[in-house]
């Protein structure tokens, strides 16, 4: 065990939780590294002994974001690593998880980190996009913390964003504000600000935010806390100009993106945003489109494989400008 905790720059409450999170997550690594031992992966380069010390496990724990403390979980690799790290992000609400392609990413040696958002699926707050975007960057900024890259055996340096629909949008927010990101992969992201026309005159809004708030609804609201569908529209109305794909195109051209899309409502949009990332200049844009339904029901395996591919193709760290 490492000879001190955190240092927070945070306020005393706020530090008085995560300490006593994070001693309790401390603790049950050595309780439950014995209960969790698999097989390594085929192919896997992990030698027997190591596989025994260091057994492939899911730790729980929770991650502090101005206020409230987000429900996450990290499948750790097998091996001492250092592992690189998947973030990987749900949509909206966040039916589809993807933890399929979570256990098959830990398996080729990865750490994946999961976690909910304020105000999704029981992790306390209120649920924005805004708040969202905010979520992301504190789990980031956790796992970069030497006690977490200790307890979870990861190559802080090697971090990737994969996010599926809302969860692309995500990745694309976040990766774009923060260079030291590794490289980013969406799937079926969904652009929000995109989608909005600009400029939008005021007397279009009521109409925009209707459309917006029905289709809110219709995505299915149930499992998310403290928004309502015009709150959401109208986050979306005031950030659509800085959100949109297209004015993340200079922040990511000098890094790795997949871009998959299915046969839903965003493939147009993330093909342009391939294209503009390729028009200007990079030469690490990966493009798949796979016939199937927004969840890649039909396409579970064919969607895997490339994410792993993908992963198995990425530099040791991040190249800039």
């Amino acid at each position: 065990m490492p000879a001190k905790y955190f240092e927070f720059q945070k306020k005393a409450s706020e530090y008085k939780s995560w300490r006593w999170i994070v001693s309790t997550a401390l603790c049950s690594v050595c309780m439950l590294y014995p209960l969790h031992a698999e097989q390594p992966a085929a192919g896997k380069q992990v030698g027997r002994a190591d596989e025994r010390a260091n057994p492939p496990s899911m730790q729980t724990f929770q991650i502090p974001s101005h206020g409230a403390l987000l429900n996450a979980f990290v499948y750790v690799a097998a091996g001492a690593g250092p592992h690189p790290l998947v973030v990987l992000l749900h949509g909206f609400p966040g039916n589809e998880r993807n933890l399929d392609l979570a256990q098959d990413i830990r398996r080729a040696g990865w750490d994946v980190l999961y976690f909910d958002y304020r105000g999704s699926w029981g992790s306390p707050g209120a649920f924005s996009f805004s708040h969202a975007i905010e979520d992301t960057a504190a789990a980031i900024a956790l796992m970069r913390d030497p006690e977490m890259t200790w307890l979870f055996r990861l190559d802080p340096s090697r971090i990737v964003l994969i996010g599926h629909s809302m969860g692309g949008f995500m990745a694309v927010q976040d990766a774009a504000a923060d260079p030291a990101i590794l490289a980013v992969a969406l799937i079926s992201a969904a652009d929000l600000g995109g989608r909005i026309p600009q400029p939008l005159s005021k007397e279009l809004q009521p109409a925009a935010i209707q459309r917006l708030s029905v289709a809110y609804v219709q995505e299915g609201m149930a499992p998310l806390a403290g928004c309502t569908p015009e709150g959401l529209a109208r986050d979306t109305l005031d950030h659509a100009a800085q959100w949109r794909f297209l004015t993340k195109v200079d922040a990511l051209k000098n890094r790795p993106v997949m871009v998959v899309s299915s046969n839903d409502a965003y493939a147009a949009g993330d093909n342009a945003f391939a294209a503009a990332l390729r028009s200007a200049g990079n030469d690490r844009v990966i493009r798949l489109h796979l016939p199937t339904d927004h969840v890649y029901s039909s396409q579970r395996s064919a969607l895997t494989t490339a994410v792993l591919h993908w992963l198995a193709t990425l530099p040791l760290h991040p190249r800039h400008p």
